[in-house]
């Protein structure tokens, strides 16, 4: 079984955010495998099942996303290797997409609470959704929607991040880094 979580932040005033690319990739891949809501309340999370594969959404805002992850990867027991994790990431320009085991959470907090929680050696997927000129700006910036220009591209880079994941269920991830790995917007508009 292999557990997806994407992160985001709960209610309708984050869903275009930056921060919630994570949300809009997970809501895909529902669809794409006809999963269907199996949520509780012990798993802190809007989660959805398909024959082998479980998606998570945590309702529990991005710094405690790990209490969301946790009891469902106990329940299911899930091992850390089938954990996937789709995220935004300010160090990668927009559009970019890269993916590795395991590593620092970069000031991320939903990473940072992940892995408190279940530890770091989960896969993450990175979705870059650029940064802002000034450090201080990040909180701001992640939590705002993507630019209007950007707004156009964003099921391009959604589509193509879904495939990616769907094939991390059965590829290694070394040849899903070298098929899905992308620097920015522009490699998936040629």
């Amino acid at each position: 079984m292999t557990l997806f979580i994407g992160l985001g932040n709960p209610g309708e005033r984050y869903e275009e955010t930056r921060h919630n690319i994570g949300f809009k990739v997970i809501d895909t891949l529902i669809d794409n495998f006809g999963a269907r809501d199996i949520s509780k309340n012990t798993f802190y999370g809007q989660l959805s099942r398909s024959t082998h594969s479980l998606f998570l959404k945590p309702t529990t805002y991005m710094n405690l996303s790990g209490k969301s992850a946790l009891p469902v990867k106990q329940f299911f027991k899930i091992e850390l290797e089938d954990v996937i994790v789709i995220h935004d990431d300010i160090d990668l320009p927009f559009g970019a997409v890269r993916f590795k085991r395991g590593g620092g959470h970069g000031g991320h907090n939903g990473l940072k609470s992940l892995d408190e929680t279940l530890t770091k050696e989960y896969i993450r997927v990175r979705i870059g959704v650029g940064k802002p000129e000034h450090r201080s700006q990040v909180a701001d910036y992640v939590l705002h929607d993507f630019l209007q220009e950007e707004q156009a591209d964003i099921p391009l880079l959604i589509t193509h991040v879904a495939k990616a994941c769907t094939m991390l269920k059965e590829e290694a991830l070394t040849k899903v880094k070298s098929l899905y790995s992308i620097k920015s917007i522009e490699g998936l508009k040629g």
